[in-house]
């Protein structure tokens, strides 16, 4: 062996052992999880008291939509996951993160490659430095294998990839964003859905209270006791209540169309039975989970974006400072006869490179300004995902404790409309007062049965949306 390849072959080792001792060497800036402080308890409250937080959270509910305890709801939910084209292309985009950062940590390893080529060609007549016993046309047959391995000294690679993990953990969370979103969206259109059912059984109810008194009427006024406006009122409210039951249905039919597209089915072909029972309102516990960080899918994809962005500083400061690499190269060549591989025929090389960029006008100062920015943006963003968290939690609790509210006064109202229609009716009946009357105390009947049946859809879509905002609901304990 030559003297030369024994001074490449000791200061390849002696890269090789500096790339070691430097493994841990990283640009990036100490990265620490970010803190945000959370509330002692949440501002809106119940009138049993302020809702506290619980420690430590539960985990997230896979399938929360199930305290509804309703099983419809429920295989809709598994078609949404199996059929949906949002959350399809939402996992899409996570494979592609996971592939991308296969691409990275094959950074790491050497890069190997091999190659071959039999060629017949002519060199020209005048080529520089051409022998005269060369011949014009000859074969040239060549083998061979070549080795590059970046030692990474200054976590360049690694940084990259820190950074393509965190994003594909973020891409994580974005799916199951995604499917929490789809999964709210379609809780909240079947409780309304099933609320217009509920509206449709009232109606249906009125309509046949208020054709019974169309006819009521009728008898009366061919007997000469009613009179001809008596008539006309009764006939217009019979009317009015057709109107709204048209709305409802046509309501309804948007609800089941909207319903059919998040289940990835043709409106035309989806049917949803109508069901008027009313759907059991999940009880609200005592305390709730505080640990939203933890639990809500989008907070935890901005914190690994956070990361992520740490992580790139430390690809751009690495470009600061030297890049060493080892190269090997093995193989044959010959021209058309021999052996390949036979001793006089081989060609080798070994050897380390390094590359250090002298002047670039500027170029890596921005691009650390660049990255240090993005650092910024994506702190910022998680702050305003936390604020986010927080504010629609106390707003599902602020609305819940009102709209408990306006359900008992709603309660109480249709209550006295119910006792004065029943008068108005006994009254009119009796001849003691005029069909306005009843069209009056009917009228505000039913407003007010449909009023209480509106606020308890909305209870049940304000539950909904408390599960949502908490990141997948509670858990029973």
């Amino acid at each position: 062996m030559s003297p030369m390849h024994n001074r490449v072959v000791r200061f390849s080792a002696l890269s090789f052992a500096l790339s070691l001792m430097l493994q841990g060497c990283s640009m990036a800036p100490n990265y620490k999880a970010p803190f945000e402080p959370m509330p002692d308890h949440y501002r809106e409250q119940s009138g049993s008291g302020a809702w506290q937080p619980a420690q430590p959270a539960d985990k997230l509910q896979s399938h929360w939509w199930e305290q509804y305890q309703d099983s419809r709801l429920d295989e809709l939910q598994q078609q949404l996951l199996k059929a949906n084209p949002s959350l399809t292309a939402a996992l899409a985009r996570f494979d592609a993160a996971q592939a991308y950062a296969s691409q990275l940590h094959a950074g790491l390893f050497p890069q190997i490659s091999a190659s071959a080529q039999s060629l017949r060609q002519r060199q020209s007549d005048h080529r520089p430095l051409r022998g005269d016993s060369q011949t014009s046309v000859y074969n040239s047959n060549t083998t061979g294998l070549s080795l590059d391995f970046d030692l990474d000294l200054w976590g360049g690679i690694r940084n990259q990839i820190a950074a393509g993990d965190a994003q594909t953990q973020a891409s994580a969370d974005d799916l199951a964003a995604a499917r929490l979103s789809l999964q709210h969206q379609l809780t909240t259109l079947y409780l309304q859905v099933r609320g217009l059912d509920a509206q449709k059984e009232i109606l249906m109810q009125s309509l046949d209270a208020y054709g019974k008194a169309v006819q009521l009427t009728r008898d009366r006024f061919q007997g000469q006791i009613a009179s001809e406006l008596d008539m006309a009122r009764a006939q217009s409210q019979l009317a009015q209540a057709k109107t709204q039951m048209d709305d409802v249905c046509a309501q309804r039919n948007l609800g089941e169309h909207a319903i059919a597209e998040l289940v990835g089915e043709l409106p035309s072909n989806f049917r949803l039975a109508e069901d008027p029972h009313p759907i059991v309102l999940p009880t609200l516990p005592d305390s709730l989970p505080s640990s939203l960080l933890q639990r809500r899918p989008d907070i935890a994809g901005a914190e690994r974006r956070m990361f992520a962005a740490n992580a790139n500083i430390g690809v751009v400061r690495a470009a600061w400072y030297p890049d060493f690499s080892l190269t090997a190269l093995l193989g044959g060549q010959t021209q058309g006869e021999g052996n390949l591989l036979s001793a006089a025929n081989r060609y080798w090389a070994l050897g380390p490179l390094i590359s250090l960029p002298l002047f670039d006008g500027g170029r890596r100062n921005s691009q650390e300004a660049q990255a240090k920015a993005q650092f910024d943006e994506a702190a910022a963003h998680y702050h305003e995902q936390v604020l986010q968290a927080v504010r629609e939690v106390e707003d599902s609790l602020g609305q819940l404790r009102d709209l408990q509210l306006q359900a008992k006064d709603e309660q109480d109202s249709f209550n006295a409309a119910r006792i004065a229609e029943k008068i108005a009716t006994d009254s009119y009946q009796a001849g003691a007062v005029s069909y306005l009357n009843v069209v009056t105390a009917q009228t505000a009947a039913l407003q007010a049965q449909q009023a209480l049946q509106i606020i308890e859809t909305r209870r049940l879509q304000g539950n909904a949306n408390l599960m949502f905002a908490l990141g997948g609901g509670w858990s029973n304990s």
